[in-house]
């Protein structure tokens, strides 16, 4: 008997399901072990500001221009001369790198992105030589095949076109 069957199925499935032991089921949440440390250091050095300039004027122009004792200076101005009252803005900030060289960027915030300059940015390198003229000539030679090829189909589609109508009556 079908009816039957189906309550016996879901009789014997629910009874395994209450009898199944605790431990398949997940554990609690618990909030996690703080792994957190706060970062010491050995030093005691406090790093002074020697110059902490800042102007913003009505118009939305404005200047930064700060110094520490550790050699970091940064300067950056900006007005809205933007398309749409955009800020477009410059600067550039410097500091002693491990090794003891100065480094250097200046940058320029505008409608194109950010753009930085520095000698420690990597640049793409020239191309190493001209494109040889065999290269250039076969590049010549298959833009005329294209060229040709796509005449041909132009021709082919135009001629099929007209064996398909014929002169009214």
């Amino acid at each position: 008997n079908p009816p039957n069957m189906k309550f016996l199925i879901i009789a014997v499935w629910v009874s395994v399901a209450v009898a199944a032991p605790e431990h398949f089921l997940p554990e609690t949440y618990g909030a996690p072990a703080s792994s957190f440390r706060a970062v010491s250091f050995d030093s005691e050095e406090v790093v002074p500001i020697l110059r902490d300039e800042r102007v913003q004027d009505e118009n939305g122009r404005y200047s930064f221009d700060v110094e520490t004792g550790n050699g970091i200076i940064f300067s950056q101005s900006g007005s809205p001369d933007g398309p749409d009252g955009a800020v477009v803005s410059s600067g550039k900030y410097s500091y002693p790198a491990a090794d003891g060289t100065q480094v250097e960027l200046k940058f320029v915030a505008d409608e194109n992105g950010f753009q930085p300059e520095s000698d420690r940015l990597p640049v793409a390198p020239t191309f190493p030589h001209p494109i040889p003229q065999f290269v250039l000539d076969q590049i010549a030679k298959a833009a005329e095949e294209d060229a040709a090829l796509a005449a041909a189909e132009v021709r082919a589609s135009a001629s099929s076109l007209s064996d398909r109508y014929a002169v009214p009556q």
